[in-house]
């Protein structure tokens, strides 16, 4: 029996590591991939599949299917969730009729707390936690493209059976996906979502891409105060985070493209709903409730919440 992966949400992160995947398995045997697609997205795939554009070069793919009926789709084995993280619940539950009590979710979503709520809608199924580091977006309809070489896939979980961590894993490096199954992924998770929690809120607050945050010492001092600030609530939460985690977040925006700027950024900029609650607001109200002061992180969620 084939082993069934639904890619929900076709933008920088599902296009690109559910391209790879749809690439490798397209006439298999063992693994179909089906992308969870609707409007024109839809119809740019069906009609000529799903271009990948990264410095290297440009391929197309596509996917054994490509469709939003439920119907259509069929029974899931794996779902990989990569929408916005506002569109979580509506996308699941457009879906519902696919999933069964064994069907494992594997979010890389912006933000942390995605297997909490998943759980909250389907308690029986196990959800993994995982998230990405990549440099991609759409750049038009049907069209991804990926800056940079960087790209790593992480996932894991303190309860899924080991053999289907493997299972997937296993499919991730047959696809050429560069993907680690590691022990601490709570951690792991939290590493990104320190980096990329901060960057969103500076680049939006700033109204600056990365280059024009590192360029002036006040705008620098500006993302250092966040880091400082949601790495203390992290701290505080229990989590062994390492010990230069500021460190090593300053030395990851050094390396990024300076003309890059965090996913929430471009969509503040095109005039798009962007994912403060998970980005923003959800650091604010963890640290109320660890009676935390979050002076700059309240600075940008009240700029933002006015926009």
């Amino acid at each position: 029996m084939k082993t069934r992966i639904g890619i929900v949400g076709i933008g920088g992160v599902g296009g690109y590591f559910g391209g790879l995947l749809a690439k490798e398995f397209y006439k298999s045997d063992v693994v179909e991939v089906v992308f969870i697609a609707r409007g024109e997205m839809q119809k740019a795939i069906e009609n000529n599949g799903l271009k990948i554009i990264t410095d290297t070069g440009d391929t197309v793919v596509f996917p054994h299917l490509v469709s939003n009926d439920p119907h259509t789709i069929g029974k899931l084995d794996f779902i990989i969730c990569c929408t916005k993280t506002y569109d979580l619940e509506e996308s699941l539950l457009s879906i519902k009729n696919c999933i069964t009590k064994n069907t494992v979710f594997l979010p890389l979503y912006n933000g942390v707390d995605a297997p909490e709520r998943i759980n909250t809608l389907f308690p029986e199924n196990e959800v993994l936690q995982g998230c990405a580091y990549i440099v991609s977006m759409i750049a038009s309809t049907g069209i991804i493209k990926k800056i940079g070489a960087y790209e790593k896939l992480f996932f894991g979980s303190t309860m899924a059976p080991i053999a289907t961590l493997n299972k997937i894993h296993s499919i991730f490096k047959t696809a050429g996906i560069e993907s680690y199954l590691v022990e601490n992924i709570e951690e792991t998770v939290w590493e990104k979502f320190v980096f990329i929690s901060a960057l969103a809120s500076a680049t939006c607050y700033l109204d600056q891409n990365i280059g024009e945050i590192l360029s002036k010492k006040e705008n620098r001092l500006f993302y250092f105060d966040l880091l400082n600030e949601i790495t203390m609530l992290a701290a505080v939460k229990g989590l062994n985070l390492p010990q230069d985690i500021v460190f090593q977040s300053i030395q990851k925006l050094e390396k990024s493209p300076h003309d890059a700027t965090s996913s929430m950024h471009r969509d503040l900029l095109a005039g798009r709903k962007i994912e403060i609650e998970s980005l923003t607001a959800f650091v604010v109200n963890e640290g109320e409730k660890y009676e935390l002061e979050m002076p700059t992180y309240l600075k940008v969620l009240d700029k933002l919440m006015l926009l």
